[in-house]
Order: C-alpha cells, then structure tokens, then sequence
C-alpha cells in the first residue's frame, strides 16, 4: 500500500520526500509500532539516509500527527487510542456519505465501470487476505476511492485521503485481529456488494447509511476488545 499525500518543500533535495513516503507507509502498515520510539541509527540503516533527511521528514510528519516529541529527546509514532479512533472514525463515515452523495449526483458510465473494475480486482484476491493482508488492503482502498473520486471535488478528496491514512492504522489493527476470520470478511464482502447495488440504482440515501454501517464497523469491533494500546504490540 502507498501513501503519498505528502508536502515537503521543493529544496532541490529528494532524499527527504522518498524518505518521508517510505517512512510514513512504515508507521500506517505498522512496521513501526504505536507508541514505538524512532532511533536514529536505525532508520539511517533503513533508509540509507542521513540525519538531515530523517529530521525533515520526522517534522513532517509530525505535522500530520503519526509521530510526537518524546520530551525533547527524540521522536516516537503517535500512540494509539480509543477516543482517537471514535473521532477518526466518525469524521470518516461522514465525510465517505458526503462523497458518496455528490457522486451519485455527478457519477456518469465511466464512474461506475471503474467501480465495478475496482470491485472484481478486490474480490480476486479475497482467497489470499491471510497470504498478504496489505495487498487486500491496497485493493479494498482502490475500490472505496473509485467510488468516492465520482464526487469531483478535489478538496474533498484530499481530506478523505488524510483521514483514510489516519483509519489505517487502526484499521491494520483490526486486519490483524480478523483476517483468519473467514465470517467477518464474508459479511465484508456482502456489505460492498450492497453498496455497489445502492449506487448503481442511484439509491443515495440507502449508499450513505451502508457506508456508515461499513466503515465504522472496524471501530466497533475494537472498541470491544479490552486494552486498545495493547492490540499494537
């Protein structure tokens, strides 16, 4: 899965633009840990990379809330928690039906092949979710974002991506937890056919609640699990 929503200044150096996207997809995949200190030693073997690099995108990316200061002695990736991802969550919800809605307004032939596509490549690997969860995981955001680009506004776009990126570190916890789990992926699956059947009818109203129901399912079923922190190690 990549990530690349990610705004460095043009300084005519691109270690720390590379650095910043391979560190950044690192913390959402969780190769990094919630709550994981960030040695400099380690990530200069990495990513082949100086202090200088690291610096700049460790600043940039705590600007996008994955990394804090750990009291002036270094950095470490933001910790985990319930009441963050309550709020993520149903910020998202929101802002997905909101998409959801326009695109339905707007959506034309082409919209809704490139849904369809995007739902057959994801349902081909289904079989192989426990092979590589993050391949799964990278078609089922290609398929959410060929529904959502329908809403034609860029801006909107960009902050469903953000909290998309600030989702997937939950939503990797919950792939952890559930990818064995051939039920819960079932009833993942008959909730995307659901939604296609919605938004190919132009059932805007049906599309908005099944995506509610479908994106804060994740965030219900972790809520559930006793000592969220702990999920991460």
């Amino acid at each position: 899965m990549t990530y690349s929503n990610v705004t460095i200044p043009d300084n005519g150096d691109s270690s720390a633009l590379k650095v910043v996207g391979d560190l950044k997809q690192d913390i959402l995949t969780g190769y990094f840990e919630p709550g994981e200190k960030l040695k400099m030693n380690r990530l200069k073997e990495r990513y082949q990379v100086g202090v200088s690099p690291l610096r700049e995108a460790l600043s940039q990316l705590l600007i996008e809330q994955l990394v804090v200061v750990e009291n002036q002695r270094g950095f470490k990736v933001h910790p985990v928690s319930r009441e963050e991802m309550l709020d993520i969550y149903a910020t998202r919800a929101e802002i997905e039906a909101l998409c959801i809605g326009l695109a339905i307004e707007k959506g034309d032939d082409e919209w809704e092949a490139g849904i369809l596509a995007a739902a057959h490549t994801m349902q081909k690997f289904s079989d192989m979710i426990e092979t590589d969860p993050q391949e799964w995981e990278r078609r089922h955001q290609a398929f959410h974002t060929a529904i959502a680009r329908g809403c034609n506004s860029p801006t909107l776009l960009q902050v469903r991506r953000s909290l998309y990126e600030k989702a997937s570190r939950y939503r990797n916890l919950w792939l952890k937890k559930n990818m064995a789990n051939s039920l819960v992926f079932d009833a993942n699956q008959k909730e995307h056919q659901q939604l296609i059947d919605a938004l190919l009818k132009g059932e805007g109203d049906s599309a908005r609640a099944l995506i509610r129901q479908h994106l804060l399912s994740p965030s219900r079923a972790l809520e559930k699990t006793p000592g969220l922190e702990a999920l991460s190690g």
